[in-house]
C-alpha cells in the first residue's frame, strides 16, 4: 500500500505517519492491491482533523473525522473506511456481474459564457477524461455514495446505455435513462 501523508498547520511527525500506516493495514483485507492512500492531518486551534482517501481498482473511498486528539481522529477515520469497505464487499457479493465488461472513456468539460450580450463562443475551462465501467444501477448508487458525489455517469450493464444517477433533495435517488426514438 502506498501512503502519502500531508500535514497542515502542524509539524511533521514520524510517529503519526507510522501510526497511520499501521492502522491502514487493517483495510487491506477488504480490497485488492494496488491501494493508494492519501492521509491529511490538519490542526485548527483545538480541532484535530484526519482525512483519508483510498483509491483501488476504480473505487474511491473518502472519510474525515475531527476530535481533540489526532490519534483518536485517525482511529475514527479508519473505522469509517473499514465500515464503508465492508458494506461495499457485501454488496459486491450480492451483485452478479455480466460476463462481458467493457469500459467507455468519456471526456467531461465545463463550459462558461462570459455574458449574454457578448456573442462570443463559450470557452472550455477544465476537462478531464474518466473511464466509465459497466455497472448496475444499485452498484452506481453505491459508488456515488462511496465517492460522496451528488451524481454519477455510468454505463448500464444490462442496456449498455450511458445513464446518470443523482441524489435528489428529498434524500432519494434519481435515474436519467436515454431513450431511442
Amino acid at each position: 500500500m502506498q501512503i502519502t501523508t500531508t500535514f497542515r498547520h502542524m509539524e511533521q511527525s514520524e510517529a503519526l505517519k507510522s501510526y497511520a500506516a499501521e492502522k491502514l493495514e487493517r483495510v487491506k483485507k477488504y480490497i485488492d492491491e494496488p491501494v493508494t492512500a492519501q492521509v491529511f492531518f490538519t490542526v485548527e486551534k483545538i480541532r484535530h482533523a484526519a482525512e483519508v482517501t483510498l483509491t483501488a481498482k476504480g473505487v474511491i473511498i473518502k472519510a474525515a473525522e475531527e476530535t481533540n486528539d489526532m490519534y483518536a481522529a485517525l482511529d475514527a477515520v479508519v473505522d469509517k473506511i473499514e465500515r464503508q469497505l465492508r458494506r461495499y464487499k457485501e454488496r459486491l457479493k450480492e451483485h452478479k456481474p455480466t460476463a462481458e465488461t467493457r469500459a467507455i472513456e468519456v471526456r467531461k468539460s465545463i463550459v462558461t459564457a462570459e455574458s449574454i450580450e457578448q456573442q462570443k463562443q463559450p470557452v472550455i475551462i477544465p476537462s478531464k477524461t474518466i473511464s466509465i465501467k459497466p455497472m448496475s444501477v444499485e452498484e452506481a448508487v453505491m459508488q456515488m455514495d462511496l465517492m460522496h458525489k451528488d451524481f454519477l455517469v455510468f454505463t448500464d450493464s444490462s442496456t449498455e446505455a450511458i445513464n446518470v444517477v443523482y441524489r435528489r433533495k428529498d434524500g432519494n435517488y434519481g435515474l436519467i435513462e436515454p431513450t431511442r426514438k
